[in-house]
């Protein structure tokens, strides 16, 4: 069975591919270039699962995008070797790093021209299509979330609260146009919900999780 297709891990094959990346002379140099390839099947095939939010992008301004996200990649990988732990194949490890890298490249692009929004409040969000005792249900629970999210967060947790939210911003352009990053966003994010769960328990509007510490 071929070690590159099986669902089966391959510690030799792994511990090559580590060597062979690490060797200073014509092995490494070999390594980086199959690297190189299979990083490029990566972020084509992410590149071009994602062309719908490119509209009017030519097929050689997508393979172009592929190529330098796959450069990028590469370097990203061989920075990362040290982290492998060998918990899936390492071609499988590395092919993630393909798709992370086209998929931040594309929605960059994506937004390259367009402006965040970064309310410092909520608007409704209740469904007016629904039945009129949904929506009276739907628009006080709207309102009691408008106020906690006005009262219980930070001028900054609502903001980006609401573009990551509301707004689908995706994190990585969010980052980039505001000098953050996605940690840091992440960290926000989940402070945020945080407090505003807490709020909505003392409010009433939700029930209080279970102590999972009780069997």
């Amino acid at each position: 069975m071929n070690p590159t297709t099986s669902g089966v891990a391959h510690p030799q094959a792994d511990e090559q591919w580590l060597a062979d990346l690490t060797d200073d002379g014509p092995a490494g140099r070999h390594a980086v270039a199959r690297l190189r390839e299979v990083l490029l099947r990566a972020t084509r095939h992410q590149v071009w699962r994602l062309r719908g939010l490119l509209p009017g992008t030519g097929a050689g301004d997508l393979e172009d995008l592929a190529q330098q996200c796959a450069n990028d990649a590469v370097v990203a990988v061989l920075r990362q070797l040290p982290t492998f732990e060998g918990r899936s194949r390492f071609t499988t490890w590395v092919y993630k790093f393909g798709v992370l890298h086209a998929g931040v490249a594309v929605r960059r692009q994506a937004w390259r021209h367009r402006e965040i929004p970064l309310p410092d409040a909520l608007t409704s969000v209740a469904d007016r299509s629904a039945t009129p005792e949904a929506v009276l249900g739907a628009s006080e629970l709207a309102r009691a979330v408008e106020a906690a999210v006005a009262r219980d967060l930070t001028a900054h947790q609502r903001r980006i609260l609401v573009a990551l939210v509301v707004e689908q911003v995706p994190i990585d352009v969010l980052a980039d146009r505001l000098g953050s990053t996605r940690n840091a966003l992440y960290k926000t994010l989940h402070d945020a919900r945080r407090r505003l769960r807490a709020a909505l328990i003392d409010s009433g509007h939700l029930e209080p999780r279970p102590d999972r510490s009780i069997s």
